[in-house]
């Protein structure tokens, strides 16, 4: 093979390579998945339904120069610089680790949530508060660590999140506290000046994601299986998959029913990011209804903009708007099994 030849392959080797697989500093979200949630959740010996409650997923990825490309020409892609989505300084490993700790969170909010509602018997015992991530230049880098567990501020005893973020918000900016951590079973004390934090809205913070450490025990039991999603937006639809396993009743009525929202430990539904594209993904699955949360009705909530998505591809999927989990439950009681969900 003559040299000029050679020369031509190697370049149009490294073009494709660079096209299929150099990382450019942008991300792309994309429509994921809607699926069942029978194969995710297990309460044993639960109850089983005539339809389903689905799990909705937005695809995300860094990407390549050819995924970029596609995503400037495809529907229902968005392009973001990559700084917007991971933290300055976090890495893709603690960044997913930090994801998946949001999740085992939402996976024990619903929980609780469901119980209660079901009057299942449910113990909660708390043991402080996991850091699930340090932000980089922040007041606690270099000083905390992702898994460490905090007790203490201050000599207070810390038993869930709300209660250092609700000390914390008593401070002033330049305040020092004492925080009081366990990291790999070993006791240890440092202390924090307080700064103001723009994602605060300039209020006084160190820099750190927080998950509580719950150690929530109910009977019967219940198992998820939901591998490498991450995340707290499924919180809303474990719940009504758990209470509709718990219950004698099928509130399911035989529909196809998706959603999404994080959910607090009494039943408040919080907003998601990348509504529009669950949209999307839930009713390419054939989903008849889809819960939104509703964010008390303010302008450019999550129902809006799902709204606004399910009339662009012209569904016939009925978008309803929650702010609580008894709101999409009421929805769900209220429903004709012999008709549609209605529009």
């Amino acid at each position: 093979m003559k040299k000029k030849h050679v020369l031509s392959l190697l370049l149009i080797f490294v073009a494709v390579y660079f096209l299929a697989f150099f990382k450019l500093p942008y991300y792309i979200y994309k429509p994921g998945s809607a699926d069942p949630l029978n194969p995710i959740v297990k309460v044993e010996h639960g109850f089983s339904s005539k339809g389903d409650m689905h799990l909705v997923t937005v695809s995300g990825a860094q990407a390549t120069p050819m995924q970029f490309l596609l995503a400037k020409v495809l529907p229902h892609h968005e392009i973001l610089p990559l700084d917007q989505v991971l933290p300055d300084g976090i890495t893709d490993d603690e960044y997913m680790h930090a994801q998946l700790q949001m999740m085992e969170s939402s996976q024990e909010a619903s929980t609780v949530v469901a119980y209660e509602a079901a009057n299942g018997k449910i113990k909660i015992k708390y043991s402080g508060v996991y850091v699930a991530l340090v932000m980089k230049d922040m007041p606690a880098d270099g000083i905390l660590k992702m898994g460490d567990r905090i007790i203490g501020i201050d000599g207070r005893k810390i038993k869930e999140a709300d209660d250092l973020l609700d000390y914390v918000a008593t401070k002033q900016a330049n305040d020092t506290i004492e925080v009081e951590f366990v990291r790999n079973d070993k006791k240890m004390t440092k202390m924090i000046t307080l700064e103001k934090l723009a994602d605060l809205g300039g209020k006084p913070g160190i820099g750190i994601q927080l998950v509580t450490d719950r150690d929530v025990s109910v009977e019967p039991k219940v198992k998820f299986s939901s591998g490498q999603i991450g995340g707290p937006s499924a919180g809303l639809m474990f719940s009504l998959e758990i209470y509709d396993q718990l219950t004698k009743e099928d509130i399911t009525k035989g529909y196809e029913i998706a959603g999404t929202g994080e959910i607090d430990y009494d039943g408040n539904v919080y907003r998601i990011g990348g509504i529009d594209k669950k949209v999307v993904a839930a009713d390419k699955e054939g989903v008849d209804i889809f819960f939104a949360p509703n964010e008390k009705g303010k302008a450019n909530s999550n129902y809006q903009v799902a709204l606004k998505k399910a009339k662009e591809i012209n569904t016939d999927m009925k978008i309803v708007p929650v702010d609580t989990f008894h709101d999409a439950i009421t929805y769900l009681k209220k429903l004709d099994e012999s008709k549609g969900a209605g529009t």
